[in-house]
């Protein structure tokens, strides 16, 4: 019998299918078990790979962008705009992005690196006019197409089809509560409305910085969620308020990481095992979404102390 070759046609074959991992050496005092879903495993290292092929490939299907002479635009905080930049590299797109100054360094060299052009805007002016700008350069630029990640229905729609049958799959359809960080609001939308459907006893959390809690009516603060989740906007049309059982409000402080026995603790870590400390949970999974690694955080102010220390070395 011929063997089948399990070799992948491109690096696009390679998104998703992450793996998930129980977490045990920061969870003291949790009744309840906690598992991790690793997308810094992607192959761009965030869950925005997801978002960023999705929106490509159902643009491409509908015939609203063509490889070698659509220019696509974003406004962006890093990741989803990191997606964007290796996939158009991979497919043949001319890619634009727009981003406040107040995002890490690191997400402004690794989408250049890929090819994309960068326009840096005023943190002052928000999402509204980190949109604005893209939207300026729509206007002036030929043949120029914005995918508009808050408002693109193939954002949810990639977490419904891959993310959360993914996490029902891995689990053995034994979770019983998931919760998310909220930037698009995509993933907990999406993933978590397949997950109801499979289970409607299944809970869904959203996560969000208390200085900038968007869908808890307060105002936005790009440099209070910037370690957390990506800015949310005034308007979150992916995302679900009806899929949610609550949102967990969490100071910016907390989203720090922490390396502890071998668990790497990403974006709220405290928060999500805090859902696990409540007696009703005792005995329950609970899945956690870990949306990227740390590598495009090490100069921002959640890597102070280490990064200082690091700088003041010497050696012998």
């Amino acid at each position: 019998m011929e063997e089948k070759c399990a070799i992948k046609k491109d690096v696009t074959e390679l998104i998703g299918n992450t793996p998930m991992v129980y977490l045990n050496h920061i969870v003291d005092g949790c009744v309840a078990r906690i598992a991790a879903k690793l997308e810094m495993m992607e192959p761009c290292s965030s869950v925005k790979d997801r978002i960023a092929y999705s929106m490509i490939k159902d643009a491409e299907d509908k015939g609203l962008i063509t490889r070698g002479k659509t220019v696509l635009i974003e406004p962006t905080s890093g990741n989803t705009g990191i997606g964007l930049a290796w996939i158009a590299a991979v497919k043949g797109y001319k890619l634009i992005l727009t981003m406040p100054a107040s995002m890490s360094i690191e997400r402004r060299i690794v989408p250049r690196a890929f090819g994309a052009e960068l326009y840096i805007t005023d943190p002052a002016k928000g999402l509204s006019g980190n949109l604005g700008k893209a939207i300026e350069l729509l206007s002036e630029i030929p043949n120029s197409h914005m995918l508009q990640q808050f408002e693109n229905f193939a954002n949810p729609k990639i977490h419904y089809e891959t993310t959360g049958p993914e996490i029902w799959r891995d689990s053995g359809g034994k979770v019983d509560a998931l919760v998310s960080g909220i930037g698009t609001g995509g993933t907990a939308t999406g993933a978590g409305n397949f997950l109801k459907e499979k289970n409607p006893k299944i809970k869904v959390y959203g996560v969000e910085p208390v200085e900038s809690a968007v869908l808890s009516g307060g105002q936005h603060d790009a440099l209070a969620s910037a370690g957390c989740v990506q800015p949310a906007g005034e308007s979150l049309c992916c995302w679900d308020n009806q899929v949610k059982d609550g949102l967990i409000l969490l100071a910016s402080s907390y989203s720090s990481f922490k390396l502890a026995g071998g668990d790497l603790i990403w974006c709220c870590s405290s928060c999500r095992y805090k859902v696990g400390k409540r007696p009703e949970n005792a005995g329950k999974l609970i899945v956690v979404v870990f949306p990227s690694g740390g590598e495009r955080y090490l100069s921002s102010p959640l890597f102070d102390s280490i990064r200082h220390e690091a700088e003041n070395m010497t050696f012998d």
